[in-house]
């Protein structure tokens, strides 16, 4: 094959990847990009955030045909055709994928499908099905992603013992379902089977399930999965899996003591660990981290001077729109603005039932750092647009600075936290005051009322809370 030489070589094509393809493109550059898949968009559309979403709309329906009885509208159970099912989910990947290579052509992004790794600083080697092919650069920017963590505990070989991957192509519906690990891919996953009717149990090392998010927003979550889930294991660990004929035997200790049970199916939802595997990284005079990650800069620039890294590879909050404002940062040092993070407000969504998100500090953040702040909660209980969907489990809180007033971090939970965060965000962004959000007219009725709510609680004079019922 012939050498190819560019301005920029972008490895892998996730959110981030195929975002700085495309901006450095947009920008006169030539770019190739490298992906090992055959269809673009990374982990988050192939085997994340996409399918995951897919299915968790889609068994919504079950849970909401269920939950219509009692207002006298009644539906037959439903019959679920796991390959129909897996049918459809592929079908919205593939459109969402054939997207993005219609977009890298009109941009003359050029793809190069194989395993990339680092010969030097300037230069790759790509492992095709056509040979191998060498590409030149100028530039290099690393986002290869991350893949689920299965310690070598677990890892038995046997394919009724998974990780969100597996979890993910929907190969039928297990009776019985282990989940260990009770954050987020866990729990997402859980309610996506347990509503398809699978048994779920959950293990988590720690007292809580959701560990990273307020304790305000995770409990409805808690209580959710108490009610709709199997069984929850809170304060204990698997200590050990045993293939047998019958199924999984999975040892469980816990502060009440140790038992043996037997599940259909387990899946493995413990963390993440970068993609650096096989990148030859050294090669190239970047470094990793005690834990594998890429080691970049505050405008993501590794050891090597035009080489980058972005994404879930350099570590940190692992969501596909961080990576998105990465690629910015690192195609704008690449060009020469001034691209710093200048620590942008991140937020996060778990699309359990009901769904939470935050953005900004939370409660325990600020206690922690010592920051002087005041809370104001709404309840969606007094929300008439929760009402009317049966919705009332959810909640709207702020941090707010006491003395400037302004907004420091928003918590939500209920259906379309995930939308609603949004608000939160740019009001953070633009350095809102409580009473910025309290003052702008929102429509009635709707879920975002309770933002302008939580802000009018924390003046003391919400109109749907008792007054004085603010700065707690």
């Amino acid at each position: 094959m012939d050498t190819i030489k560019t301005d920029m070589a972008v490895i892998g094509s996730g959110p981030g990847g195929y975002a700085a393809a495309f901006a450095a493109a947009d920008a006169g550059k030539r770019v190739v990009l490298v992906e090992q898949s055959k269809r673009l968009g990374g982990v988050c559309l192939n085997a994340g955030c996409i399918p995951s979403k897919a299915l968790l709309n889609a068994t919504h329906q079950i849970v909401a045909a269920r939950a219509s009885a009692k207002r006298g509208i009644s539906f037959a159970e439903p019959v679920v055709d796991t390959a129909k099912l897996k049918e459809w989910k592929e079908g919205v990947l593939n459109k969402l994928a054939s997207g993005i290579a219609m977009l890298a052509k009109k941009r003359n992004v050029q793809i190069v499908t194989g395993a990339a790794s680092f010969v030097d600083d300037g230069a790759l080697s790509v492992a095709t099905e056509d040979g191998t092919q060498r590409i030149e650069f100028e530039n290099a920017i690393i986002a290869t992603g991350s893949k689920p963590a299965l310690p070598a505990l677990f890892d038995l070989g046997d394919p009724r013992v998974m990780t969100s991957t597996e979890a993910l192509e929907m190969d039928g519906i297990p009776k019985t379902l282990l989940i260990i690990g009770g954050g987020y891919i866990g729990m997402e996953l859980g309610t996506v089977y347990a509503a398809l009717g699978t048994g779920v149990t959950v293990v988590e090392a720690l007292d809580v399930l959701l560990a990273g998010a307020d304790s305000d927003l995770a409990r409805p979550v808690t209580i959710y999965a108490k009610r709709n889930f199997k069984k929850l294991h809170l304060k204990s660990k698997v200590s050990g899996l045993k293939a047998s004929s019958a199924g999984i035997e999975v040892s469980i200790e816990s502060a009440t003591g140790a038992i043996v049970e037997t599940f259909e199916r387990v899946l493995v939802s413990v963390g993440r660990i970068p993609n650096t595997a096989g990148l030859n990284i050294e090669a190239a005079n970047c470094e990793l981290d005690e834990r594998g990650f890429v080691r970049v800069d505050d405008r993501q620039r590794t050891k090597a001077n035009n080489i980058f890294a972005i994404g879930d590879v350099v570590g940190g909050v692992m969501l596909a729109h961080k990576a998105v404002r990465e690629a910015r940062v690192a195609v704008g040092s690449i060009l020469g603005s001034d691209a710093a993070k200048n620590t942008p407000h991140i937020p996060a969504v778990v699309f359990t039932d009901p769904e939470l998100a935050w953005v900004g500090l939370t409660e325990s953040d600020a206690k922690e750092q010592g920051v002087d702040h005041q809370i104001a909660k709404f309840s969606w209980g007094a929300c008439g647009r929760s009402l009317t969907m049966d919705r009332i489990d959810g909640l709207t809180k702020l941090i707010v600075d006491p003395v400037s007033e302004r907004i420091l971090g928003v918590g939500i939970t209920g259906p379309g936290a995930g939308e609603l965060i949004a608000e939160a965000t740019l009001a953070l962004e633009m350095g809102a005051t409580a009473k910025d959000l309290a003052n702008t007219i929102h429509p009635h009725p709707t879920l975002s009322e309770t933002l302008m709510e939580a802000a009018e609680v924390f003046y003391g004079h919400a109109t749907h809370a008792l007054p004085g019922q603010a700065r707690n």
